[in-house]
Parts: C-alpha cells; structure tokens; sequence
C-alpha cells in the first residue's frame, strides 16, 4: 500500500509540477537553439575572411586576431562564468549572455575597421563564455536520469557539431549575396527572441553556495588560460620557437594556472573540487576532448583553405562540401545514447577515435584534382568518429561530476574544448607551414625573397604570382599548390596519429554505463531543480532501502 501510495504522490508531483514548468524536453530545446548561435559563430566567419581582408584591409597579425579574438576570449572566462552560473543562478549568467552576444553582433555588423571588429569578436567570446557552460550544467540539473541525460547529451552535442559544420554554408551564402556584415546581423533577431523564451521557458538553476565566490582564483584561472592558449596561438606563428612573444605568455599562464591549482586544494570551498581529476572516468573523458579538438579543428581550417584555395571552389561550395559531416554528426548524436548502452563509454570513445583517425587517414588521397566523392565519404566517417568520440567523453565527464559542481565541470569540459582547438591550430598549423615553405624553395624566375614572402601561406603566393605574372607567376602558383597539397598530407598523418594515441587513452575510461541515479528517474519531474541538494546520510539510506 506505501508503494502504491508512493507511486501516486510521484505522478501528482509530476502533473504538478508540469503545470507550473516546461517539460524538461522544452527546456532542452530551448539550450540547444543557445548553443547552435555560438557554435555557428565559431566557424561562419571563416568562409567571410576573404571578404574582411578586402573590405577592411587588416594587417597579418589583425586578421589572425579576428579570427582568434573570440576563441581565445571564450577559452579564458569560462570557468570564471561557469562556477559564477552555479553561485548566483545560472539562468541568469545565460541570460546576460544572449544580451551581451547579441550587442557585440551588432558592433560588429557595423565595424569599419579591422580594430573595431577585432573587439567586437572578443565581446562575443565573453557572451559565448557565459552562454556554454550554462547550457551543459542547466541540463545537467534538469535531467537527473543517466539514460534520459544521454540522449539529451546526445542531442546537444549533435547540436554543437551541426552548428560548427553549417556555419560555413550559411556564411558562404550569406557573402555570395549580401556583405560579409550579415554573417552577424543574424545573431541579432535571434537573440532578441531566445531572451524572453529563456526567461519564461528555462528553470532557474544553481549549485553549491557554501562559502563566498573566490573572485581572484576566477581571475587566476581567466588569465592563466589567456596566457596558455595565447602563447600556444603565438608559436603557431613563429618560425622561432624560442621567441619571447610566445614563450613568455604561455610560462606566465602556466605558472598562473599552477597557482590557481594550489589555491583550489587549500581553500575549504574552491571553485572547483579538484578532486574531480583523482577520478580516473573524469580526467580521461577531458583529456580525450583536448585530444580530439587538438587534432581536427586546426584540420578544418586547413581543409577549407584546401578547398577554396587549391579546388578553387566558391564560400558556398565550400560550405556544401561540407555539409556530409554535418549529417553523419547528427546521425552520431541521435545514436550516441543506444550505442553508449549498448558498448558502453571505453568502446565508444577509444572506436570514435580510430574511425576518425581512418577517415584521416583516407583523405590523404586528395591531391590537386577535385575528388568529390572521396571528399564527402571521408567526411562522413570523420563526422560521424569525431561526434562519437565527443558526446562519450562529454556524457562521461559531465556524469562523474556531482551535479553542485556541474557548472564547474562544464566549464572545464569547455575550457579543454577550447584549449584543444587553439593548440591544434597551433600545432597543425606549425606542421603545415614547415612541410609547405621548402616546396617554394627553388621556383624557376623567382628570387629567393620573393619564395620566403610566398612561403608564408598559399594566399599570399596567389597574390605574389599575380603581380610576378607570365611564366614565372605561373610556375609559383604551381609550385604552391603542389607544395600545399603536400603539406595537408603531412598534416594529416600526424593529426591520425594524435587521434590513434587518443584512442588509447579512452581504454582507461569505463567499460560499462553504470546509471547509479536511474532509482531517481521516476521522481525527476517532482524535483525542484532551484532546490539545495543534501547528501543522504547513512542512516537515511538504510532506511531507504528497509522501505
């Protein structure tokens, strides 16, 4: 009778409970419409650089800066906003996250100099750093059950990786017919409306609040990882590996986030329990996000260069070749939590990896001719590896963090998103230009000052043999598109290296799903998400269990 009781009072607590709040479902909708304006905003500039540089002329170092002023920014603040999201409400910190992107969008629409949208751009990174950790940790909360926050994990990755794919095809569109401005006129109307549906559709959300915010370990931690990803970024760029402009940013942030560590162990409410990293489930799920980004995002870039630049192909084109791995990312992130039950988070994760890792590998066949159909087959098996590959390793993270640090753990999961896509552009990027520049060495009719300036990238060879014309600039332009397409493939052996070497570490991660909340599933909807959570004692969980 006290079962049947029980049982009743869950399903009134849940009609209730409906009556007063969206379904968890909706507010899920409501995260993934958020996230896929920051995860189109990622990659949509990338088809509109060519149409900046001519409009705006900036310098070398400025267009580097408007493409990495929003990474690099977003990278820093997020646990600095994402432990703030678990203190004081993490609706709220979302909140004026769509409010400062959507200002910043329009700075930037209307930049005219390369300085104006440079800031632009890292104001969007302080609005994606509040809007993505808030997204993950508030769905954390609303669903409590493992197998119901797979799928929902399941669809916001999917959503993350569709946004970052389509922004190409959008911003190719958008450039092809208006001006290189719109690709961000359009966050504007959106934000406009994901502000009063954000207030009225998503629950408010908070997380531990013993002990006061620790501002100057927020701030430590801000800018150790400015520091780290700048110099990261900055010896990307050097031929010098020693040179003090890279060097010295990233010791300073590494000493600054050693520090920030040290601080965290010896404060009695850190922002972030680093004993989340003793757990081997959790340290390895991060890493194997650092892996993974390290070694496909700096690709990407690669690969659209190779596309627009080598194939010759149009922003649209290149955006639609593109579109197979946007498909098979989906197709990943709808599967990902049958096939995490089914294999279970080290299978996953580790065949993730060696799928990509092949698809990398296959791709290696591309030369200087248009090969559409090994282009979009190889894409469909490295979207569908890599989106495997990060929905287990963030499905694993975000479950062995308790759901009070769960804004803190986002962050981190980010953080090393982020942290991983800046490396690897350094690192791939690095390999790229030292397999490409000795291929320029000895260009018939050109002087070696002029192959140095042309072995700065196949952009600036183009323009080189432009101005060099005749049987000379054609021979150059030759020579670095045979060197280019020599540099990918060096590229891509060692990026399928990375993503092998990941594939071991995800054999660390666990071997089955284990879903120790799945009990608290039927009273999910009962539960007030705004509510402190307390640990059961012993003797209440006795108790439980006499019952």
């Amino acid at each position: 009778m006290s079962g049947t009781n029980t049982a009743s009072g869950r399903a009134l607590g849940r009609l209730a409970a409906m009556g007063t709040r969206p379904h968890r479902w909706v507010v899920l909708v409501v995260l993934c419409t958020s996230l896929l304006l920051v995860a189109l905003d990622s990659t949509i500039l990338y088809v509109a650089l060519p149409a900046v540089t001519e409009d705006l002329k900036p310098t070398s170092v400025e267009l580097l800066w408007i493409g990495d002023a929003y990474p690099l920014v977003c990278a820093s603040l997020l646990i600095l906003f994402g432990t703030l999201g678990d203190r004081v409400g993490r609706r709220k910190i979302l909140l004026l996250g769509y409010a400062l992107f959507g200002a910043a969008s329009a700075l930037a629409v209307f930049s005219d100099t390369a300085q104006v949208l440079i800031v632009a751009r890292a104001i969007l990174g302080i609005g994606g750093a509040m809007i993505m950790p808030a997204t993950l940790s508030i769905l954390r909360d609303v669903f409590p059950d493992r197998h119901e926050r797979a799928v929902a994990i399941g669809v916001w990755t999917a959503v993350a990786a569709v946004g970052a794919a389509t922004g190409p095809v959008l911003g190719g569109f958008l450039v092809e017919h208006f001006w290189w401005g719109s690709v961000f006129l359009i966050n504007i109307p959106l934000m406009l409306i994901m502000l009063p549906l954000c207030r009225v559709l998503v629950p408010e959300s908070k997380g531990r609040s013993d002990g006061p915010w620790d501002l100057f370990g927020a701030l430590l931690a801000a800018l150790g990882v400015l520091g780290v990803v700048y110099g990261i970024k900055e010896l990307g760029t050097k031929r010098d590996l020693l040179d003090a402009e890279a060097v010295l940013p990233f010791v300073v942030g590494v000493v600054l986030l050693f520090f920030f560590v040290r601080r965290q162990r010896r404060r009695e409410h850190p922002l972030i329990d680093m004993k989340l990293f003793s757990r081997v489930a959790f340290s390895t799920s991060v890493g194997c996000i650092v892996i993974a980004m390290l070694a496909l995002v700096g690709l990407e870039l690669i690969a659209v260069q190779y596309l627009q630049l080598v194939l010759g192909l149009s922003p649209l084109e290149t955006g639609l070749r593109m579109l197979p791995l946007t498909f098979a990312a989906m197709t990943a992130g709808v599967l990902g939590s049958a096939n995490l039950r089914r294999f279970g988070p080290r299978a996953m994760v580790a065949s993730g990896f060696a799928l990509t890792a092949c698809a990398v590998l296959m791709l290696c066949a591309m030369g200087q001719q248009d090969q559409p159909w090994l282009l979009g087959f190889g894409f469909v098996l490295l979207g569908f590896g890599f989106q495997t590959t990060l929905f287990g390793a963030y499905e694993s993270m975000l479950t062995e963090a308790p759901a009070d640090d769960a804004g803190g753990a986002a962050a981190i999961g980010e953080t090393s998103y982020q942290l991983g896509a800046g490396m690897g552009i350094a690192l791939l990027g690095s390999v790229m230009n030292a397999a490409y520049a000795p291929g320029l060495g000895h260009v018939p009719g050109v002087s070696d000052g002029t192959s140095t300036a042309a072995g700065h990238s196949l952009g600036e060879a183009y323009q080189i043999a432009a101005q060099l014309g005749g049987a000379a600039g054609d021979a150059l332009r030759e020579a670095a598109r045979a060197a280019f397409v020599h540099g990918l493939h060096v590229t891509l052996v060692v990026s399928a290296v990375l993503l092998f070497l990941g594939a071991v570490a995800a054999l660390r991660l666990p071997k089955r799903m284990e879903c120790e909340e799945a009990d608290e599933a039927p009273a999910a909807d009962d539960a007030d998400v705004t509510a402190p959570r307390r640990a059961s004692s012993p003797a209440e969980s006795s108790a439980s269990s006499a019952a």
